[in-house]
């Protein structure tokens, strides 16, 4: 009898010792991987402790540490979604935002188009000045801005806020729009008003569908920025427009800071972002890619 192994069984045996290994091998995560995890982690831990509060009472917030509440409890929104002085802050942020958005992008439409077809002497300086406004802090508006709307009847409004977004988020909307038009080739015009194609016509059928993705970039930028800013906001409204990154900030009382209503409306003034993120998401894609965000 020979003592030799056949073949198949020696394959067989160095299958099943290989297999664990390339199996641990397929598995083990790579650095990137850690590293993206980690980042992760970090970036959601205050929103799920910001969950965990809203979900706790206020003595329980104060009185011991938990990772998840011991006394779940849902009383923190159901103040918010009934108390008018809370819900009517998330009103009052969604129309001076929808506002101050659709006024950005329709004064920033034209003039984008026109930087980026057209030369006349001063552009680029005109260009420029147009994103020094962006660069400058909104505490340096804030009093200016107070004076004009209480002397022309505008404070505590909703045009009022959006009106002054608009410094802001005009020149972003601009400089973003500019460039996702100048990848649109001229003979795109060209060819329209031969065709017979009014300018307005031609802007809104032809040239916006190929921009759209700039279009959701600009609009995404305009609605997180009006909808996150508190200093203008809380210095231009008082009760019949306050906002409410402004009622939050404004909810000390006798009895102290109510910890699980804020964190409650923390957690709600978190959604209308997430989906606008959601909805835009392929359009930012775009913009990286082409350099503009």
């Amino acid at each position: 009898m020979s003592d030799t192994i056949p073949e198949t069984v020696l394959s067989s045996r160095d299958m099943t010792i290989e297999t664990p290994r390339r199996v641990a091998r397929r598995f083990r995560p790579s650095g990137s991987a850690v590293v993206m995890g980690l980042y992760l982690l970090f970036l959601m831990l205050p929103i799920y402790w910001l969950l965990n509060m809203s979900l706790k009472t206020n003595s329980e917030i104060l009185g011991t540490f938990s990772l998840w509440p011991r006394n779940l409890t849902l009383a923190n929104y159901e103040k918010i979604l009934t108390d008018a002085s809370w819900y009517m802050g998330y009103v009052n942020s969604l129309i001076y935002v929808v506002m101050n958005t659709a006024i950005s992008l329709a004064v920033a439409l034209p003039a984008a188009y026109a930087f980026s077809r057209y030369s006349f002497v001063g552009d680029k300086h005109l260009f420029f000045w147009l994103l020094t406004n962006r660069m400058a802090p909104p505490a340096v508006f804030a009093l200016p801005f107070f004076q004009l709307y209480s002397s022309i009847g505008l404070f505590d409004t909703h045009i009022a806020v959006a009106l002054a977004h608009c410094l802001f988020n005009v020149p972003l909307a601009v400089w973003i729009l500019e460039g996702f038009m100048r990848g649109v080739p001229r003979e795109i015009d060209e060819t329209a008003y031969i065709d017979g194609y009014s300018f307005p016509r031609f802007f809104i059928r032809i040239f916006m569908p190929l921009i759209a993705s700039g279009i959701g970039v600009a609009a995404f930028f305009c609605f997180m920025f009006s909808w996150v800013e508190l200093l203008l906001s809380r210095t231009l409204t008082s009760v019949d427009a306050k906002p409410i990154a402004a009622t939050m900030t404004r909810t000390v009382g006798a009895a102290g800071v109510d910890w699980g209503v804020l964190a409650a409306a923390g957690m709600l003034t978190i959604v209308p972002g997430a989906l606008v993120i959601w909805f835009v998401r392929n359009y930012i894609a775009k913009g990286f890619a082409l350099g503009r965000v």
